[in-house]
């Protein structure tokens, strides 16, 4: 298998764009990518295309979306393919695009995400996110996402002591880091006596405790070791990936407190970079709800189980700290356009290794190696990725 780069990352703004459609915000990050390739590339280069999308506008183009958009920017006749794996539909849409350069099948290859929620109403939301869950026994019985991480978090404060404070850390920290993103969402602090006393949604959770629905669309280019110094003196390696699933409901797994696929995804990824958790220098990961985030800490090696408070009380996943996580917002500031998400977290990661985070309050000094998590809906998927800058 071939080492695999990433030569070109561009991002929307995330956020409500009511006179912009699926194919206006899939160009508008396709030019930023183009624009991030050091030395330029012929967009006629690209072989391949994996394009992750949930329902892009609740259905407004359900069928062939992946050719609709590579035709739209002028692309008609590169094979393009769209993924879904719920929220992390952006990541299996990267980890398809890095097995097809690493096998050799191309030498470039496009992974993006694309998504525009903010076009329907409330109630259709949640029915549309809703079947992205076991649909016969999760949605049809009445539970939401939200309620599935509420149970997740109940779980949690019951099993390990967390603190409605601790869970509160996470949207302050994360709302600090967007605030200083320029296509964050949620440009804006909030203090611990706000994230605390928010409008409830699903005990324990409430209304800071989860991320916005959003239109956003993300893109990555991917290139061969090979020929990556073609375009950019500064590529940056996706060392270590893997992918992993689990049963979909949550009631047919053994445990709710830690994400199996995610544990799954990570070891590949560990196991396939030749590095430990401790090597990770910063993290972006799934805070779809400020729980996911804490789970996600054990289950990519940042902690043992059920000492996630520990980190947060420290500020060790803080700016500045032992393993910034989040430092784009994550979901919960910088929005979470479901099928854009992971491969936005790619975007970041880029920017941060290579030095050029948007806003330099915000870069992390001398980054030599990052990480990113994407889960599916309540854990059922999961992709990890780890990335290294060289040149």
């Amino acid at each position: 298998m071939r080492r695999v780069a990433i030569i070109g990352a561009g991002q929307t703004p995330y956020g409500e764009f009511p006179t912009l459609g699926v194919k206006e915000l899939f160009a508008w990050a396709f030019k930023d990518m183009l624009h991030s390739v050091d030395k330029g590339i012929d967009p006629r280069e690209i072989q391949l295309a994996y394009i992750g999308s949930l329902s892009a506008g609740s259905g407004f183009q359900l069928g062939q979306l992946a050719a609709l958009l590579m035709g739209h920017v002028g692309l008609p006749h590169v094979p393009a393919i769209r993924v879904e794996n719920a929220c992390a539909s952006g990541g299996f849409a990267l980890y398809s695009a890095i097995c097809a350069v690493a096998s050799g099948k191309c030498d470039i290859a496009l992974a993006g995400g694309i998504e525009k929620m903010r076009d329907v109403s409330s109630t259709k939301t949640k029915y549309w996110l809703g079947i992205s869950g076991d649909t016969e026994f999760e949605r049809l019985a009445g539970l939401t996402f939200a309620g599935i991480y509420a149970l997740v978090a109940s779980r949690y404060m019951h099993e390990f002591g967390l603190t409605r404070e601790q869970l509160a850390k996470v949207a302050v920290k994360n709302h600090r880091h967007g605030a200083m993103n320029p296509k964050a969402q949620f440009r804006r602090e909030i203090t611990l006596e706000m994230a605390v006393a928010g409008a409830p949604v699903a005990y324990p959770l409430n209304i800071w405790d989860c991320c916005p629905t959003t239109d956003g669309a993300a893109v990555v280019l991917l290139c061969s070791e090979e020929r990556a110094r073609e375009f950019t003196d500064h590529p940056v390696y996706i060392i270590g990936y893997g992918a992993g699933t689990d049963y979909l409901a949550v009631q047919d797994r053994d445990c709710i407190t830690s994400f199996k696929a995610a544990r799954m995804a990570a070891q590949q990824a560990y196991k396939q970079a030749g590095v430990k958790p401790e090597d990770i220098d910063f993290a972006e990961v799934h805070d779809c709800f400020t729980i996911a985030e804490v789970v996600a800490y054990y289950d990519l090696g940042f902690c043992e189980k059920g000492e996630a408070g520990r980190l947060l009380d420290e500020e060790a996943t803080s700016l500045g700290g032992r393993i910034p996580v989040n430092v784009s917002g994550g979901l919960k500031s910088k929005g979470h356009p479901i099928g854009a998400t992971g491969c936005g977290q790619a975007y970041e990661v880029f920017n941060q290794l290579r030095g050029q985070a948007k806003n330099p309050e915000r870069q992390i000094k001398n980054a030599e190696i990052g990480l990113s998590h994407n889960v599916g809906g309540s854990g059922g998927t999961a992709t990890v990725f780890i990335y290294r800058r060289e040149g």
